[in-house]
């Protein structure tokens, strides 16, 4: 396989290069807004709007940020992510009461909960309005965005099957939710989840279990590149961290190292070479 230069709209299901692509996107999402409008369009998707906060100070995550593109064929939403120390507090604080989930199903991590519903509205409406051809509906997004797009996917899966998503590719993703949310996940989007953990990367690993746990399928992406699936108690041993401490969090620190959008295309475009 080599390295894709061209969003393949008419991809479905599972692959390495849609996966690279999506990934560029999540990438994208930490760009301005001409940045995001001018690589959209070059990619073949002719209407971008952006989603930001809409909520004010205090929020402890009012940075809030996405962007939706709809080419003829597909629409993508890809949801911003945030540096490790900015959210280290939000992922290790185990006092912050939990949220309902969708449909009133188990719970969600109150942080990535309200951040979501700064921005839901917004995305739910560009998507609604901008389906008028039955594209394709795809989320994706890095860190705190990979957080955002599983749990957009489960809003709309539980809440507004008409919007279902076709595909969910999050890199670095935290743990969003509680067991019982996520097996009414897996079950609802069964297949459509690719959860891509690069190595090791610390921010996966938390918040810690087991008030919260991820959803289906874990791809792990070891040091040479290779890419292998994991599910069930494999793919839970494989988040487990060896060292949670302050230190683990630290810019020099192998965990955020691997964290980094950057490395995570570098690590695909290895896998695809």
């Amino acid at each position: 396989m080599a390295v894709p230069t061209a969003f393949d709209q008419d991809a479905t299901g599972f692959g390495l290069p849609l996966a690279y692509s999506l990934a560029k996107a999540a990438d994208l999402a930490y760009k301005d807004e001409a940045t995001i409008e001018a690589q959209a369009h070059d990619w073949g998707f002719d209407t971008v709007r952006h989603h930001r906060t809409g909520f004010t100070p205090p929020f402890p995550l009012q940075d809030t940020q996405a962007y939706t593109m709809a080419g003829d064929r597909m629409i993508v939403t890809a949801f911003r992510g945030t540096e490790p120390a900015q959210i280290r507090d939000w992922l290790t604080d185990g006092t912050t009461p939990p949220w309902p989930g969708p449909a009133r199903t188990g719970y969600v991590h109150y942080g990535f909960a309200e951040a979501l519903e700064s921005v839901f509205p917004d995305v739910a409406k560009a998507i609604d309005d901008l389906r008028a051809d039955g594209q394709s509906v795809w989320f994706t997004g890095h860190s705190l965005g990979g957080a955002l797009a599983m749990l957009t996917a489960a809003r709309l899966s539980l809440e507004d099957p008409r919007l279902q998503a076709d595909g969910v590719y999050t890199f670095g993703q935290p743990r969003t939710c509680d067991r019982l949310l996520a097996a009414a996940y897996n079950k609802g989007l069964q297949g459509r989840t690719h959860r891509f953990v690069h190595d090791n990367d610390i921010v996966p690993q938390l918040p810690p279990e087991p008030a919260f746990t991820h959803v289906e399928t874990l791809h792990q992406i070891d040091s040479e590149g290779h890419v292998r699936e994991k599910t069930g108690l494999v793919a839970g041993l494989a988040d487990r961290g060896k060292g949670l401490g302050a230190a683990a969090f630290s810019p020099d620190g192998e965990g955020i190292r691997d964290h980094l959008m950057r490395n995570y295309l570098a690590a695909l475009e290895k896998a695809l070479g």
